[in-house]
């Protein structure tokens, strides 16, 4: 407590107006610039959080035109087997193709 009756002065004894006034104004600098260092420490995690988003949303978008261009390869080669299958075998294709839709109408007409 002996340290709390010092002054800015330096003096000891019973704290003046002006004292009490000086204190109160380095108190406020001092909040002031601590809220200014945290609003800087913030907008710095905010930015690192939207960099952060914005590089895995760039890596799932690669992702994702990766798998849809290796589902578009696949496609093609079910679509040439298909067409090899209908030049070798066109009795079998046409036999399938009417039992497919046979069976889709047969599903579809059912409630």
């Amino acid at each position: 407590m002996a340290n709390a009756a010092k002054l800015l002065n330096g003096k000891a004894g019973t704290p003046t107006g002006e004292d009490i006034a000086k204190q109160i104004e380095v108190l406020q600098n001092d909040i002031s610039s601590l809220t200014s260092t945290i609003a800087q420490m913030g907008k710095a995690k905010g930015d690192e959080a939207v960099s952060t988003a914005k590089a895995k949303l760039s890596d799932v978008r690669d992702q994702a035109n990766d798998h849809a261009e290796t589902a578009r390869l696949q496609a093609m080669e079910l679509q040439g087997q298909a067409n090899d299958f209908i030049r070798k075998q066109p009795a079998t294709a046409l036999g399938v193709a009417a039992g497919v839709g046979f069976l889709v109408g047969l599903l579809s007409t059912r409630k």
